[in-house]
């Protein structure tokens, strides 16, 4: 975080104000701390933790959104993980899911592996994503202009793009306590309309 910048909300307060706007949205969350952090927060059936792989939760995110263009699917992603899977931010920009809301939770960092610094700072996702198509993008560094874009960006017609500027603390909190294939099977059941 860079001085002239002020104090950042964590991404785990971040997280925690999305979730509690949704019902019976879909939820696909990169791996690393924000799974474990949403786990935490507000487990639900609807929600797809990608617990080992980086990089890959916005395409299943994408692939859920077509799978299920009735429902309305959240991808909660990270600075690094859209950096690895740059490609998919084309792909959604082309394919244009209207269904579809990805939010990054932008700390600058790799926050699973050690705090290395990302490349963020100087690549603009946001402006990466408006130029590979989204049709509603914004960047936010408060907690209220989270909140007040998210609530939009759920009854918009997507793709919509919200970067979310957070520190890079992370909450002390336990890996995600579902074993893949169990979890899999319950967010099956959740996105087709059965129950868990």
């Amino acid at each position: 975080m860079r001085p002239e910048e002020g104090v950042l909300t964590s991404r785990s307060r971040a997280i925690g104000a999305v979730l509690e706007l949704l019902h019976d949205e879909l939820v696909v969350v990169c791996n690393g701390f924000p799974s474990r952090e949403a786990y935490a927060l507000r487990d639900r059936p609807q929600n797809f933790y990608m617990i080992g792989s980086m990089g890959v939760a916005s395409a299943i995110g994408l692939g859920v959104a077509l799978a299920q263009p009735q429902r309305k699917v959240l991808i909660l992603d990270g600075d690094g993980n859209v950096l690895m899977g740059m490609g998919t931010l084309a792909t959604i920009g082309a394919v244009k899911p209207k269904n579809l809301l990805h939010i990054v939770f932008d700390n600058e960092v790799y926050g699973s592996t050690g705090n290395q610094p990302t490349i963020s700072q100087v690549v603009r996702l946001d402006q990466v994503a408006k130029a590979a198509g989204y049709r509603n993008v914004e960047r936010v560094r408060e907690l209220d202009d989270l909140v007040y874009e998210a609530k939009a960006m759920l009854k918009q017609e997507g793709p919509s793009f919200l970067l979310v500027k957070v520190s890079e603390l992370a909450e002390d909190v336990g890996r995600v306590a579902l074993e893949p294939p169990a979890m899999t099977e319950r967010f099956r059941k959740a996105a087709v309309g059965g129950t868990a």
